[in-house]
């Protein structure tokens, strides 16, 4: 028997028949985006979430996703935020700028928020990558953000 074999645990939950979501896309690289958002709405149809509780914001690139976002959470009317974009690399720094920057705008809208934020931002060398990952990113960050809304909700009901 393994030592945190009597550690009370709390199970993983794709239950999310209520949930609101919130989500913020990027339109650069609008090819790969449309895709993540394709695979990540479909996924979230699959686990339950009602088409009516969903609301999709679009901004001008990978940057922009974070300011979007932090207001989404401010308004308290979402469970769960995803936030979806492709940086691909190019021939500058610019690549690791934004890469780097934008997750660290993910982490603080949900840390300073409270409201969990699923990261289907892409951050790959070219296209083909991008497009090879697109469906599977998308699919992750819907389960992401589902998993981690419940999560919240069943932490809050212990305290």
């Amino acid at each position: 028997m393994a030592y945190y074999d009597n550690i009370p645990e709390i199970e993983t939950s794709l239950n999310s028949a209520e949930l609101r979501v919130g989500i913020v896309m990027s339109r650069f690289n609008i090819e790969v985006t449309e895709g993540l958002l394709g695979a990540c709405t479909a996924e979230l149809a699959k686990q339950g979430v009602q088409e009516s509780n969903l609301l999709l914001a679009t901004v001008p690139g990978a940057l922009e996703i974070p300011l979007a976002l932090q207001k989404m959470a401010l308004s308290d009317q979402f469970d769960a935020l995803i936030a979806l974009g492709a940086v691909i690399r190019g021939d500058t720094y610019h690549f690791e700028v934004v890469s780097n920057e934008s997750a660290r705008g993910l982490i603080s809208v949900q840390l300073d928020t409270g409201i969990p934020v699923a990261n289907g931002i892409l951050t790959t060398d070219n296209d083909d990558q991008a497009l090879a990952r697109m469906t599977q990113k998308g699919i992750e960050a819907a389960r992401a953000a589902i998993e981690m809304a419940n999560l919240l909700a069943k932490l809050d009901e212990m305290t």
